[in-house]
C-alpha cells in the first residue's frame, strides 16, 4: 500500500480533518477512526494520544512539511483524523 497515495484519496473522498485541535476535538466526539501525526509532532500531543485507549495512531516517516505535502497542502499539518476513509484503504493499516 502506497500510504501517500491513500492519504491523499481519503482526502478526497472522505472525511480528514487536519490539526492538532480537530484532531483532538473528533477523538473526545469519538468520530476519530485513525489518527496521523508527523515525527516532529509535539510531545505533549503524542502523550495526549498514547493515554487514549481504543485509538488507532500512524507515525508518518517524515516531518510535519512533508506530512503538509503529502496532503496536498502548502503548510506543515502535524497531525490529522480520519473520520471518514471513504474509497481509501489506508484503514488496512491498523490491521498490519
Amino acid at each position: 500500500m502506497d500510504f501517500n497515495a491513500s492519504l491523499r484519496r481519503a482526502i478526497k473522498t472522505g472525511k480528514v480533518l487536519l490539526g492538532q485541535n480537530v484532531t483532538e476535538q473528533s477523538i473526545q466526539n469519538g468520530t476519530a477512526q485513525m489518527v496521523v501525526v508527523a515525527e516532529n509532532c509535539p510531545e505533549k500531543f503524542r502523550e495526549m494520544l498514547k493515554s487514549r485507549e481504543n485509538l488507532f495512531v500512524h507515525t508518518f516517516q517524515g516531518s510535519s512539511v512533508q506530512l503538509g505535502k503529502a496532503c496536498g497542502k502548502p503548510f506543515m499539518v502535524s497531525a490529522l483524523v480520519i473520520v471518514d476513509p471513504g474509497e481509501s484503504d489506508i484503514l488496512s493499516l491498523k490491521r498490519a
